[in-house]
């Protein structure tokens, strides 16, 4: 049975069941029809995924995990900010004319900065952290950039990541402001489990823990009777993730060299609207 199956349902219980209604407050995001998108939340929801037990893609319903890879190989292995380099059309309502999110995401990721043994990008800077000092508590990436958050199409919802090495087992805590939890949760919970393969990988290291903070857990109000039904489903056993094993360069990884092995999930059809 999916462990990561019973903590989203869990989430999700103790939010309808304990959390605030934004509802009788003004909310900047709106549905197609103009109407306000009100939610309920919890402040601090914190999970923990043992990625070398399972791999966390949810079985209630199936997760899109050809384009969760390429918008994760599109922020931190492309490091661009423009759509043309990605394959969906999921950052569409945040774009401008010339297809850009603006300084956002992976523009954040590319900035070089100096420090006591050279010049990096914060990817980059990972990468020789992980090979040269593993066991460094310093190994932090930050894309929440104030000074240029009103050049952004969306300010970042999950902004921080920090690499922690315990012997030869690679940890990570990824922080989210907000989280729109029936359409982001699983996706952003396994794109950062790829991408700690993906460093583990690179750097000879063993993938361990991912522990997720999300300081605005949500669910939208129009959200709530699809919600229920997937949630009523009981979990089915966890796929099995599978990496090409010859690829050790960070950025020689192609959405391709994933495979999820024995992914069984319930039928889903319902389609999510999206606030904007």
């Amino acid at each position: 049975m999916s462990k990561a199956d019973l903590t989203f349902i869990n989430n999700c219980r103790d939010i309808l069941n304990n959390g605030f209604w934004d509802t009788g407050h003004n909310v900047r995001p709106k549905w197609d029809d103009g109407s306000p998108a009100h939610t309920i939340k919890k402040f601090g929801v914190i999970n923990r995924y043992d990625l070398s037990e399972e791999f966390p893609a949810l079985t209630l319903r199936k997760l899109a995990f050809k384009n969760c890879i390429d918008e994760i190989l599109w922020i931190w292995q492309k490091k661009s900010n423009n759509v043309k380099d990605l394959s969906s059309r999921i950052w569409d309502s945040w774009t401008d004319k010339n297809g850009s999110i603006g300084k956002a995401y992976g523009y954040q990721l590319s900035i070089k900065h100096k420090y006591s043994e050279g010049e990096f990008d914060q990817v980059d800077r990972v990468l020789f952290s992980l090979k040269n000092d593993p066991l460094s508590r310093r190994i932090i990436t930050n894309i929440y950039n104030h000074a240029d958050l009103h050049e952004m199409g969306l300010y970042p919802c999950v902004y921080s990541l920090t690499l922690n090495v315990t012997g030869d087992t690679l940890n990570g805590i990824l922080n989210q402001r907000s989280g729109d939890f029936l359409v982001a949760n699983n996706w952003n919970v396994c794109q950062y489990a790829i991408l700690l393969h993906m460093f583990a990988q690179s750097c000879n290291l063993r993938v361990g823990e991912l522990v997720h903070v999300i300081a605005d857990a949500h669910i939208y109000d129009r959200h709530i009777p699809v919600l229920e039904t997937l949630i009523s489903k009981s979990p089915l056993p966890a796929p099995k993730l599978k990496i090409n094993p010859d690829v050790t360069d960070f950025y020689k990884f192609t959405v391709d060299d994933f495979t999820l092995e024995d992914y069984q999930t319930h039928e889903f059809k319902e389609r999510i609207p999206v606030a904007v």
